[in-house]
């Protein structure tokens, strides 16, 4: 069993984020603007020994391998953004891929979604688009990803280096894209790629496609996609946390619900495999972004590193037992915008991180009783 942290590579400055949010834009913007919304709300959040690094830094990507090694991360899975020709956010991803004594197991995520000015309930302002061209992009986009696929850090399944797609209903080619590059990787001297498809906070795409395996990606898969499910789990702002958002002067539209999230992860543990591809797990630390968002973000309630610690184990031990796959990837490792991350901070320390050592610990445990 691997575990593979999600990994957000917005925590240093560039020029599109400058003109779009502001000069010096990055994460740790809106992770210190935070503020609570209601009683005992858990915001600001701040990294331990205010640890607000930059990533364009060597020793920023350090630090994060060292620790994530030293508690049983077993890989990072970079967020990679790639828009016909255009990159974003590549800096830690390159400078670790140029630094070979960063040692770190690593694969990548395509978040393949245009940029818009979600964050302010304006989806229709598009800040990026997302297109995808034809095969002379699909090859510039392959040649691109071709040294990391042959970097022997590289995370591979079955011989083959593994490519996550956030969202392949994105791709209105996305079979023919994918076949294309299968056959690139094979005139490269690759066994071929392992595709990995994210069933995630947005509907199924249901085509048949070139994929090797499915990733639940969690809380997200589960909030919308069980929909029994969301009546129980989900409520409504109400009560005293309604009146103290008025009394504090933000409005109702700053937060849409609150989840429980003892009862999400019971829907979680309890999932039987999806469909006929391989189901790679998913499990999360916490989810809050309301540092992110002015319309309608989502906040878990009931949330701590115990649970934590419980909910991973069982996840690891289904992978083993009724799964039998090899990678469990947890949301995430630096979602501090999102309330989602093992890094540490002021109020839980190194919680989080020793939970899944914890984890690992008890699930070896179970499984050779």
């Amino acid at each position: 069993m691997k575990l593979i942290a999600l990994y957000l590579p917005q925590y240093h400055r560039i020029k599109e984020n400058d003109e779009w949010w502001g000069d010096g834009y990055t994460e740790w913007t809106a992770v210190k603007r935070a503020r609570p919304l209601f009683r005992n709300h858990y915001q600001p959040r701040e990294p331990y020994d205010d640890n607000y690094y930059d990533l364009s830094e060597l020793d920023a990507v350090k630090w994060q391998q060292d620790l994530a090694r030293e508690f049983g991360i077993d890989g990072f899975c970079y967020y990679h953004y790639w828009f016909m020709g255009r990159h974003l956010l590549e800096k830690p991803f390159e400078l670790m891929l140029a630094n070979r004594h960063l040692n770190l197991p690593f694969c990548l995520s395509w978040a393949n979604q245009s940029w818009t000015r979600t964050w302010y309930g304006q989806e229709s302002k598009t800040l990026m688009p997302q297109e995808y061209g034809g095969l002379a992009d699909w090859k510039q986009h392959f040649d691109y990803l071709l040294p990391a696929f042959q970097d022997s850090r590289y995370i591979t399944h079955n011989g083959k280096p593994l490519f996550v797609i956030h969202d392949s209903g994105h791709i209105a080619e996305c079979g023919a894209m994918l076949d294309y590059w299968t056959d690139l990787a094979v005139s490269a001297g690759l066994n071929g790629i392992y595709f990995v498809q994210t069933l995630g906070g947005f509907a199924v795409d249901q085509r048949p496609l070139p994929f090797d395996a499915q990733l639940q990606f969690e809380p997200g898969y589960t909030m919308v996609n069980d929909q029994s499910l969301a009546s129980r789990a989900k409520r409504r702002l109400i009560g005293t946390a309604r009146f103290h958002l008025r009394r504090i002067g933000y409005q109702d539209r700053r937060i849409d619900s609150f989840w429980d999230y003892d009862k999400i992860y019971r829907s979680i543990t309890n999932r039987m495999p999806q469909g006929a591809l391989p189901n790679f797990l998913g499990a999360f630390t916490d989810w809050d972004n309301s540092p992110r968002r002015t319309y309608r973000s989502s906040v878990f309630n009931n949330v701590s590193p115990e649970k934590f610690e419980f909910y991973l184990t069982r996840q690891i031990v289904r992978s083993h037992e009724l799964f039998a796959t090899d990678f469990l990837f947890i949301n995430a490792w630096n979602e501090w915008g999102e309330g989602c991350n093992l890094e540490p901070d002021k109020r839980h320390g190194f919680a989080y991180l020793q939970a899944v050592k914890n984890a690992i610990t008890t699930a070896g445990a179970l499984k050779n009783r």
